[in-house]
């Protein structure tokens, strides 16, 4: 049996190494967390580039999208011009648009064999 005043050496042994352990532990962990706010950071940056990135490819679209960059593209880019009065061909009036209705009933007498619509 080990008599108490031998037993204080390996008891502060254990404390310290324990203590010491704890301190390493802590250093890894707040290591880590710098870390990851570091990465937390440059993702930020990455995403606030990305959206800035959109904006101005979302700018740029519309542009491509009106109508006199796609007459300037097709005359410079294509070479083609604007039709003679010959080339022009007139479309009948349109008449106007069926009620929504209209459809349904349509298909409601061709479902029940009534035969082309009027």
């Amino acid at each position: 049996m080990i008599r108490p005043r031998h037993a204080f050496l390996p008891i502060w042994t254990l404390a310290i190494a324990a203590t010491v352990s704890a301190f390493v532990v802590h250093l890894a962990l707040r290591g880590r967390t710098v870390q990851l706010g570091y990465e937390l950071g440059r993702a930020r940056q990455e995403q606030a580039r990305l959206r800035e990135v959109k904006r101005v490819l979302e700018v740029e679209s519309a542009s491509y999208k009106t109508p006199e960059r796609v007459e300037i593209i097709a005359r410079t880019l294509l070479g083609m011009e604007a039709p003679t009065p010959d080339r022009i061909v007139p479309l009948p009036a349109a008449s106007p648009s069926p009620s929504p209705a209209a459809p349904a009933a349509a298909a409601e007498g061709l479902a029940a064999g009534g035969g082309a619509p009027p």
